[in-house]
């Protein structure tokens, strides 16, 4: 064996030792897979991947996706041997308390890691997102000799993987598409945690990725001549690529290696010794990295270094050449867009007809978007129902590069995952849209938005007993609730045209976790802002919409959407019977909850106990705000099938019986 050769042997055995030493450490963990993959990922890292570890954010660097994230030491071993700010003390404190090494990849926790991953699936369908902004920046902005954006994807996937069905969704979707720099090796070890794959998985991988239009190769994961061969191969490819890496997991332990026993849990001392004995390791020590391993892997600290100062001249070059787009690349990748939303947002006039929510929502979309270049939109087949698209937004396919509309089919879940990936990748603020009762499909993704910090946008119509006749599968009920259960989602509900404007206005401008727009497939009064407050109170997640009459408060309603003009209309009945009634429009109860105590203590004074919430889903939540004394009016039934005025009326969500509940809560 050449030098280079034995070189490279001991960078990969020193990943499988390192990874095999953490999960000892920690005494939990996943070694199997990062000894598995410890040679593809090596030349993966070595002779491809263009990355600076000195600027993990540098804009044009290649992404890298463990989505198998159970098998993260794989991952941190790349990070610390190739130079990025992890030392080896945080590999010793693997899966510790405020550690930079979690359980699983978590962006933002740890330099170099692009996105979390650990539900199977994610990762795969994040990296088509990041694929699809790659490709809409380089046709944005590069010219002939000057190529400012031009990085692929790659990804490590499982076969858990690909028996996620968000992989389906999201592979048939590149491959329509035809994403040609995305790039994914999988892991192709026919071991689950229940034991082999045969067991459950019998799918042809090869035939499954042909027929969603991928290039497919089969090689040795564990012969890096056949690995580099392959890379080189999918780099020209017109079409997404797959290489299926036959490995073995747990390669070099003498007695686990291709079994279910190394997938998740310690080797054990004694196995971790034959093991490294095996791999002509020194048995003795942990977590030993020799001074040729760390010479040849941080090879990428320099080699980083040069590729991002190249990219710095040519980017110069191009803004003198190109100023104006110059300027305007660097405010997508910084979204730094200087938009006056005071000029840019439409304002509604009054009308007691009004408009769907749903409907202002895609008039304020054809205003703000002319505005917001990179702002880049789609629906998962329900375009003209969730009134997404915007006019001249082109669209995003095969073909047309700079089409700002994407038509995700009936895939929700990839849908969410591909906004993650946009959002992720830079450039571009994305939204997406679908039914509200078809955010279960959108869950686990949104989970990850918040989980993450992205600033994902899910615009949801169709958000109540309000769409009527289609009746309790397509009328959401507990979908409210669930949102905002879950910890940095920003759930809006606007009541009328001028709230929705605003809720977009917050959407857009919030950098640190995912937007979710509910909106009414029936039409709403547009509110009369000359006798009610403005709606940019919207901006504080709720505010008083109407004050009270006299000079205290009898009683507060509090309501979101299409239920506020009702609370309105039954406030009013209440007024003229003496009730002094204040009604608070509650659009963003996740913004609310943010505002100072004195903010929220305005909005709604401890002093008044008589309080009643008014919202056409399940009343779980309202109590917080509601009190010791107070009423909480919805739905914690399935919905009925009927005209929604009829399903209103059957609910008790009518003026006359908010009233009426409200005077006997009132005594």
């Amino acid at each position: 064996m050449n030098q280079e050769n034995q070189t490279a042997k001991n960078c990969v055995n020193t990943i499988r030792s390192l990874s095999m030493d953490a999960v000892q450490a920690a005494n939990s963990g996943h070694p199997g897979m990062p000894m598995g993959m410890a040679d593809v990922a090596f030349v993966l890292w070595t002779k491809f991947l263009k990355h600076n570890p000195k600027n993990p954010r540098w804009f044009d660097r290649d992404r890298f996706i463990l989505s198998a994230g159970h098998g993260s030491m794989l991952l941190y071993s790349l990070l610390h041997l190739t130079g990025y700010d992890l030392p080896l003390e945080e590999l010793k404190n693997f899966r510790q308390y405020q550690s930079k090494t979690p359980g699983h990849p978590e962006f933002g926790q740890t330099p170099g890691v692009e996105t979390t991953t650990g539900p199977l699936g994610q990762g795969f369908g994040t990296g088509v997102g990041m694929a699809i902004a790659e490709e809409f920046m380089a046709a944005t902005f590069n010219k002939k000799e000057h190529k400012i954006v031009d990085h692929f994807t790659y990804a490590i996937v499982s076969d858990g993987d690909l028996m996620e069905g968000i992989s389906h969704e999201s592979a048939s979707l590149a491959g329509h598409l035809k994403l040609k720099k995305l790039i994914y090796l999988y892991d192709s070890n026919q071991i689950s945690i229940d034991g082999s794959t045969d067991l459950s998985f019998s799918d042809n991988t090869v035939k499954r990725f042909e027929g969603y239009g991928w290039d497919v190769q089969v090689i040795d994961g564990h012969n890096h001549d056949e690995i580099e061969k392959a890379i080189r191969k999918a780099q020209t490819t017109d079409t997404p690529s797959l290489i299926e890496c036959k490995t073995i997991i747990g390669f070099g332990s003498p007695n686990k290696e291709g079994t279910a026993d190394s997938h998740g849990s310690p080797l054990g001392p004694d196995e971790i010794k034959l093991t490294k004995e095996r791999l002509g390791l020194n048995p003795d020590k942990s977590f030993f990295i020799s001074e040729e391993v760390y010479n040849e892997m941080k090879k990428a600290v320099l080699n980083g270094d040069q590729e991002e100062s190249e990219w710095k001249n040519l980017l110069n070059d191009y803004e003198k050449v190109y100023p104006n787009d110059g300027v305007l690349f660097k405010q997508f990748f910084t979204r730094d867009l200087k938009i006056d939303f005071e000029k840019t947002l439409p304002f509604f006039e009054a009308d007691d007809k009004g408009m769907a929510t749903r409907k202002a929502s895609g008039a304020v979309l054809n205003s703000i978007s002319k505005e917001i270049p990179n702002l880049i939109g789609g629906s998962a087949d329900l375009t003209g129902s969730n009134n997404t698209d915007f006019k001249d937004s082109g669209i995003f396919d095969s073909t047309d590069r700079k089409g700002r509309y994407i038509h995700y089919g009936v895939r929700e879940h990839g849908m969410a995952a591909a906004l993650n990936g946009l959002a992720l990748h830079g450039g571009v603020i994305p939204y997406g849209g679908t039914f509200l009762v078809f955010s279960d499909y959108n869950k686990p993704s949104i989970r990850i938005a918040a989980l993450s910090e992205i600033p994902s946008i899910f615009v949801f119509s169709h958000d109540s007993i309000g769409l009527g006749e289609d009746g309790p599968t397509h009328q959401p009920i507990e979908h409210l609730a669930a949102m905002r259960a879950t910890p940095n989602v920003h759930l809006y509900r606007p009541a009328d045209a001028n709230e929705t404007a605003i809720c977009w206005k917050c959407a857009i401008e919030r950098d640190n976790g995912p937007s979710l727009l509910a909106l009414t497939r029936q039409s709403l009064p547009v509110l009369d802002r000359s006798k009610y407050e403005s709606a940019k109170g919207v901006e504080k997640g709720a505010y008083v919409i109407k004050k009270e009459s006299g000079k205290s408060i009898d009683l507060v309603l509090m309501s979101t959407g299409s239920e506020v003009h009702i609370t309105l209309l039954a406030a009013e009945k209440l007024e003229k019977e003496g009730v002094s009634t204040r009604v608070v429009s509650m659009p963003c109860i996740d913004l609310f909850e943010e505002q100072t105590e004195e903010y929220i203590d305005s909005v709604i004074p401890p002093s008044v106990k008589k309080r009643v919430s008014v919202e056409a889903g399940t009343t779980f939540g309202w109590h917080r705000w509601l009190g010791s004394e107070g009423l909480a009016l919805g739905i914690d039934t399935f919905g009925a099938s009927a005209p929604y005025e009829q399903v209103y009326d059957h609910f008790g969500l009518t003026p006359e019986k908010i009233a009426e509940k409200a005077k006997v809560l009132l005594g």
